[in-house]
């Protein structure tokens, strides 16, 4: 059985190991767990931000940088490739746990999801479950977690509290940008299995976002991140079989909160996500290769204007 907590267990052995040249530190609390602060305490960098990433794709997707130009600005990419995208996607890199222990909150995502089943639900849509004996979680937070949260996690995750490991970023940090706009290909698989797509069908994929640069407040940080993949984020599927006119509905551009930045549209709903159409957290664009058909689709449509304004690019 393929294990997402093997995998990323020996990617966070890796960043242990070169701690100080990836600039993120790692700390074992009294009860044996351990914490790889990666931007609440530290600066981290885009190499922690790349093995961040692909921790939280259970060491079942790859990730790597680059710089292309929005509207001849030129700005880091992230580029996301995974041949098992429903185990690393759904099964892992889903921010699908809320990690909420006393006064310490967090999303929490990657290969702890697997062992714990949060939520339940996802992992017998996709027939699968981890047995490892450590538990590998990623948080987007800017506090750090103490012993309580890490037994919380051991518990629910049925290990001992000594095989825990814990990656934390804020979302305002180099890590938590690229971390987040390395979901680009989640958030279409997401969506996929939102519209009652069966994700197992899908074979690989492939996407790429820029990654926004670091503000200095996590409330903009979070408009920011999530903006990459709404308005520039592009995802390429090969699939074995899909109805044309649910693929159509994949694309950020067919919400109705669409065409602002996210952070202006939060802001006009009171700060409340409950208020916002689910239908905007899309990647703008994707391509469907289906191999039984042998036909190819494209929907959606990129958007470097509202990029920019996000971005606060000033000088253009």
């Amino acid at each position: 059985m393929l294990s997402v907590n093997e995998k990323g267990l020996e990617i966070a052995e890796e960043m242990m190991e070169w701690s100080d040249e990836l600039k993120v530190k790692t700390t074992e609390l009294s009860n044996g767990a351990r914490v790889i602060d990666c931007g609440v305490n530290v600066d981290g960098g885009y190499e922690a931000g790349l093995m961040f990433t692909d921790i939280c794709m259970g060491g079942f997707g790859l990730s790597s940088i680059t710089v292309r130009k929005v509207n001849d600005v030129p700005l880091a990419f992230v580029d996301i490739t995974t041949d098992h995208p429903a185990m690393a996607c759904l099964g892992a890199q889903k921010a699908g746990w809320r990690v909420n222990v006393d006064k310490y909150f967090a999303m929490g995502s990657g290969p702890a999801r697997a062992l714990a089943l949060k939520p339940r639900a996802t992992y017998e849509k996709i027939g699968y479950e981890d047995d490892f004996d450590y538990s590998v979680i990623a948080l987007e937070s800017n506090q750090l977690p103490d012993e309580k949260v890490m037994e919380y996690i051991a518990e629910a995750s049925h290990v001992e509290p000594e095989n825990v490991i814990a990656l934390v970023a804020p979302t305002a940090s180099i890590v938590g940008s690229v971390q987040v706009s390395g979901r680009v290909v989640e958030t279409a698989i997401f969506k996929l299995n939102e519209l009652g797509y069966d994700t197992t069908k899908i074979v690989s994929g492939t996407g790429t976002a820029p990654i926004a640069p670091v503000v200095n407040d996590d409330l903009k940080a979070m408009g920011c991140t999530n903006d990459s993949v709404i308005y520039y984020g592009s995802v390429f599927l090969t699939v074995k079989g899909i109805n044309e006119a649910l693929f159509k509905q994949v694309p950020s551009s067919t919400s109705k909160d669409y065409g602002k930045p996210f952070y202006k549209t939060f802001k006009d709903a009171g700060y409340d996500f409950f208020k916002i159409d689910a239908n905007v957290f899309a990647p703008a664009e994707i391509t469907v290769n289906d191999i039984e058909t042998g036909k190819t689709f494209h929907s959606g449509h990129l958007n470097g204007e509202v990029i920019l304004e996000s971005f606060g690019i000033s000088g253009i």
